[in-house]
């Protein structure tokens, strides 16, 4: 699979501003009403189509809110949504393969939920491997794709991101029901309750904190990747070097310092410290490769 090249396809028409909403309130019905079925039904069948609208919805509307404001950018919608189905699935195969390898716990920990404490040496492997991984597999989607620009990165990383955040708090939500549903107790009705509820109330949480997490670390690697790259080949960079090494920093905070406070949803609160300063990265990087898009298209 490649992205190809921009001008060997149809042009794109954005999308009428505040689609996004309509996608939004769309995908909320139907993962609604996957809901309401599950627990109506106890069809296990319906389970896996619940777990997906559930943690892909937030990803796809935030692609398109993003793709909205990209109007100098040439990629298409088409071509982003690939990033996200390929470079998630991609990113996930590569982190999955390799965290076993260096990580005595990865093989074994099958039914670990997010809440879990660690070490923050262990966060910031998981950090430094699970970044090394979706920027591999920005490198596979993206190595036909012209032109390299810093915007085209921002938008790359994020949809990469995305893929792979939505694909990994599906397992999170798979493992979180299969954990509450081995402890709810004898009645078949109170497990398959409560489990649904839990893993709907995870998939919320997660869900919420999908655009501050992977999408913004994957979005500032990706358009410093793009930036340091020629028009024929990615290049190895100190720039890219330390920027890797500053959101797979900004990934281990993440994953350890809620752990720190044995409190529910007050030990978010650290989570959204981490959040806000991702942001503001990002939004350096975005208004910068705005100005550098602009000053491209009027050269």
């Amino acid at each position: 699979m490649s992205l190809g090249s921009p001008q060997s396809l149809p042009p794109d028409v954005h999308p009428i501003p505040k689609t996004w909403r309509r996608v939004f309130w769309i995908g909320l019905l139907l993962y609604a009403i996957s809901i309401v079925l599950t627990a109506l039904t106890a069809n296990p069948h319906m389970f896996p189509t619940m777990i997906l609208l559930g943690n892909f919805l937030v990803p796809v509307t935030f692609l398109t809110f993003l793709y909205e404001r990209s109007h100098l950018s040439a990629l298409t919608f088409p071509q982003l949504l690939l990033c996200l189905f390929y470079g998630g699935v991609i990113g996930i195969f590569t982190a999955g393969f390799i965290e076993p390898l260096l990580m005595s716990h990865g093989a074994t920990n099958f039914l670990a939920t997010p809440t879990s404490r660690i070490g923050f040496t262990t966060a910031l492997k998981v950090g430094l491997i699970e970044e090394l991984a979706k920027i591999l597999a920005v490198i596979f989607v993206a190595r036909r794709l012209h032109p390299r620009s810093q915007l085209n990165g921002v938008l790359v990383g994020t949809a990469v991101g995305m893929g792979f955040a939505a694909l990994e708090s599906a397992g999170y939500s798979f493992a979180i029901f299969l954990d509450v549903f081995a402890k709810a107790g004898a009645s078949p009705f109170t497990q398959e309750t409560l489990a649904i509820f839990v893993t709907v109330m995870a998939t919320a949480v997660r869900s919420l904190l999908t655009p501050f997490g992977h999408a913004v670390w994957t979005a500032i690697l990706t358009a410093v990747l793009f930036r340091e790259s020629t028009s024929t080949r990615f290049r190895l960079t100190g720039p890219l070097v330390g920027t890797y090494l500053g959101v797979a920093l900004l990934h281990g905070l993440w994953d350890n310092l809620p752990g720190l406070i044995p409190i529910p949803f007050v030990n978010l609160l650290p989570t959204i410290g981490v959040a806000l300063a991702g942001i503001f990265i990002l939004k350096r990087v975005w208004r910068n490769s705005l100005h550098r898009a602009s000053l491209s298209a009027y050269s």
